[in-house]
């Protein structure tokens, strides 16, 4: 019985090494959480203290891991920036104006190294060319401006 007592913590390495590897074909990160609480077991067993509170400990841990560890991992591996793609990149972004633009008579810019035509966000608007413009918004394609303001010393 001593034997089995004093070699119990290599049951627990055995045990944390096949969780991590089932982790590794499941990736959902639970089994993961219970090979660490078996590598707490483990320490439990290294220390000496009786089976009963290895067995808790290890259960503590793993409880531990997946309500306070894991859903900051999940969060994090599955969050990200978000993608803007086509032409919804562009807008936010500064364009030159090329051709005047007014409510009445769309214009044109330059932005992202493409031409747009452009119409103002506000139509009452009129907007020369050279000017600085963002564009608020894009339906098909045409891109709706704005005029950025200049400072003057």
């Amino acid at each position: 019985m001593d034997w089995i007592r004093d070699h119990l913590w290599e049951t627990w390495l055995a045990l944390s090494i096949a969780l991590g590897v089932a982790e590794m074909f499941s990736l959902d990160l639970i089994l993961a959480m219970l090979a660490a609480g078996a590598a707490i077991g483990m320490v439990a067993a290294l220390i000496g203290l009786p089976v009963f509170v290895q067995v808790l400990a290890a259960l503590a841990a793993s409880v531990a891991m997946l309500a306070l560890v894991r859903p900051a991992f999940v969060k994090r591996l599955h969050g990200g920036p978000e993608l803007a793609l086509g032409h919804s990149k562009l807008v936010g972004t500064r364009g030159l104006v090329t051709e005047e633009i007014t409510g009445l008579a769309p214009g044109r810019i330059k932005a992202g190294g493409e031409t747009w035509t452009a119409l103002p966000y506000d139509e009452n608007l009129r907007i020369a060319p050279g000017e600085t413009v963002e564009i608020l918004q894009i339906k098909g394609a045409t891109a709706y401006v704005h005029p950025v303001g200049t400072l003057e010393y």
